[in-house]
């Protein structure tokens, strides 16, 4: 693992692999470089593979007040100049990781050759924005005990937990700051991806989870009709799927890489 300061602040990250195709791995909200652990040794081949840990989160500089989306897409930006990755990468991300892939190839079209988005967090339904704004405060107030078990359920499910790797997930995820967690959940609230959405011209891969009661698969197709060229497919897991489901998720990245 290395620290780098970039875009005015720190951040961890780590570079495994020496292939020519580099890949950016782009965490969910809550996670950090080690959500990736599992699906790691599956997508080095032929690739440098790029983990960072995103604004607010892990081991980067921490977010008060509202998230923004701009300051996330500028610091991958700045990351991947400062490591010399200029060429198209390919980006992978989870949850809130796939908003900032999303938004990453909508601005700079020329640093991106492919796109896999895994259950990305586009926004918030205006019916349920009042609702989770109310959730960060009493957040920032309770701190993330106060969260977990509901938090959890839903992006962790029962029927996921059966591989040993939830305990330590779970006693990672409790050590987040409090008010970064509720920065994001306020830039969610405000968060419009229809225009990113509109102009991605890359080739894009959105995965759906059968257990992901945040993401559904019925959303995430919904939004593969907004892109141009999109392919829509269902992976049994949930909203850390990466985390939860390696296996199923690297062949349909695999199948992916080799065809887009």
């Amino acid at each position: 693992m290395n620290w780098i300061e970039v875009n005015g602040g720190g951040t961890r990250y780590a570079l495994d692999g020496d292939g020519p195709a580099p890949l950016v791995l782009i965490h969910e909200m809550g996670g950090s470089i080690e959500s990736w652990a599992p699906l790691l040794p599956r997508v080095t081949e032929g690739r440098t593979v790029l983990r960072y840990d995103m604004r607010g989160f892990g081991d980067a500089s921490k977010l008060r007040g509202e998230g923004v989306m701009d300051d996330l897409v500028a610091d991958l930006v700045a990351l991947l100049d400062a490591l010399s990755i200029t060429g198209p990468a390919d980006l992978c991300g989870m949850a809130v990781g796939g908003a900032v892939a999303l938004h990453m190839a909508a601005r700079h079209p020329d640093r991106v050759g492919r796109l896999a988005l895994m259950g990305p967090a586009l926004g918030i339904a205006p019916e349920r924005r009042a609702a989770v704004r109310a959730r960060a405060e009493a957040l920032e107030a309770g701190g993330m005990a106060s969260i977990a078990d509901g938090e959890l359920a839903l992006t962790y499910p029962q029927v996921l937990r059966g591989n040993g790797r939830f305990p330590t997930y779970r006693a990672r995820w409790l050590g987040n700051d409090p008010a970064s967690y509720a920065a994001t959940y306020r830039m969610l609230a405000a968060l419009d991806c229809a225009p990113a959405l509109a102009v991605v011209r890359c080739p894009v891969l959105l995965l759906a989870g059968v257990h992901d009661p945040l993401r559904p698969p019925a959303l995430i197709a919904e939004a593969a009709t907004a892109i141009d060229r999109a392919r829509f497919e269902v992976v049994p897991s949930g909203h850390v799927m990466a985390h939860q489901s390696p296996d199923a998720v690297a062949q349909h990245l695999d199948a992916f890489w080799r065809t887009a």
